[in-house]
């Protein structure tokens, strides 16, 4: 199954694109003709593959939105779209470099220094430099205003403490973002006085301690910051402005078709299967894979407005909330709709249950969709 064609705007041309789709998919082809992957749900997390990033680093399908002068592609983020958009319907192991090419990218473009963008673009269009995100914190959940990690001043720098949770690949990450207070709060306005540190795993005062899930697996750290120094050079944007900085890139991080397609995969041996006559005849299937059409196209929406430089933080969190919500929805479905035996499906017994496993974190992770509905409310309460 293949997604549909989207619309793109009149400064891409949709047959370039169609044929870098085309050229993504011969290589995912060859790359599963030579066992270098086995398809699984939610990737994008779960499938940390340092030699598939750098195969994908080498066709320049990485830091694609990075100019020329810093290493990258210099392409559309029409064209990434494009690419990920593959990438994830053939669960392909792209968590080494997700977060930073998704999120760190953008945020180094915008807000970072001369230094920061020739230090780290090039190292993560090579796909030699992973990042982490420190957002979350134990308690404050998505309530992000409520960071209680702190950046005191210091000499020539910076010295951080606090505890940053949830941070995926911190333990074989080089480096994470973390957002911390460097004023107290203001009760007139809990947004201020955030700021933002590009801080080095190893850096000394830096404890990287494992989030084991309940099915034995690593993929998510807690970071205890205990009076890490980091240099001036390491803040990134502008002191205080953190908040504001924050919700720009988290466009990037809840707009994406990772946002929609984590379960893809299981999607299409859910219809492979059914046609066959190995599951029963459901139309629910159908109404599911119509709701990721048209969140296809609401996806591919944000990241034409991302292209044209437009705000896009309201549509982004609609976004996370419909697909993450049909994520779980394929989840919930196939548990339901196959039985322990699936001999006639090989391999999708096995993908169940890892979507069954990973369909908690759906709507959790990039802000719960309860907090998300609530930023959708008064946004468009505000229009």
């Amino acid at each position: 199954m293949t997604l549909p064609r989207l619309v793109a705007p009149a400064t891409v041309d949709p047959a370039a694109t169609a044929a870098l789709r085309t050229e993504v998919r011969a290589f995912l082809a060859d790359q599963r003709a030579a066992g270098a992957f086995t398809p699984g749900v939610d990737s994008w997390l779960t499938g940390w593959d340092e030699s598939f990033t750098a195969a994908l680093a080498a066709r320049g399908w990485l830091g694609m939105t990075v100019p020329t002068e810093f290493g990258g592609a210099g392409r559309t983020h029409l064209e990434r779209f494009a690419v990920t958009e593959e990438l994830l319907v053939a669960g392909a192991p792209v968590a080494a470099h997700w977060i930073a090419d998704r999120q760190i990218v953008p945020a180094l473009l915008k807000y970072g220094t001369d230094e920061h963008k020739h230090r780290y673009l090039p190292a993560i269009a090579a796909g030699e430099c992973f990042f982490g995100i420190g957002m979350s914190e134990p308690d404050s959940g998505s309530d992000l205003a409520s960071v209680r990690t702190r950046a005191t001043r210091v000499d020539g720098g910076w010295s951080l403490s606090g505890t940053k949770l949830w941070t995926s690949g911190a333990h074989r990450a080089h480096a994470f973002i973390v957002l911390a207070r460097t004023e107290a709060v203001d009760t007139t306005d809990r947004h201020a006085g955030l700021s933002q540190f590009i801080v080095h795993l190893d850096t000394p005062g830096v404890e990287v301690r494992p989030v084991v899930s309940m099915n034995g697996q690593h993929h998510f750290n807690e970071v205890i910051l205990d009076g890490a120094i980091v240099p001036d050079s390491a803040v990134l944007g502008v002191i205080g402005d953190g908040w504001h900085q924050v919700t720009s890139e988290l466009s990037f991080e809840r707009s994406g078709p990772e946002r929609l397609l984590s379960t893809f995969i299981l999607l299409t041996h859910l219809t492979e299967a059914m046609a066959a006559d190995q599951l029963p005849r459901d139309a629910t299937l159908g109404r599911l894979v119509a709701r990721v059409a048209g969140l296809h196209q609401m996806s591919a929406a944000v990241a034409t407005a991302l292209e044209r430089g437009e705000r896009a933080d309201l549509p982004a969190a609609v976004v996370k909330v419909l697909g993450t919500t049909t994520e779980g929805d394929i989840a919930d479905f196939a548990d339901t709709n196959t039985g322990d035996d699936m001999t006639a499906a090989p391999g999708l017994t096995d993908m169940v249950a890892a979507a069954v496993d990973q369909r908690p974190g759906f709507t959790l992770r990039g802000g719960t969709n309860e907090v998300l509905r609530g930023v959708i409310a008064r946004g468009l309460g505000m229009r």
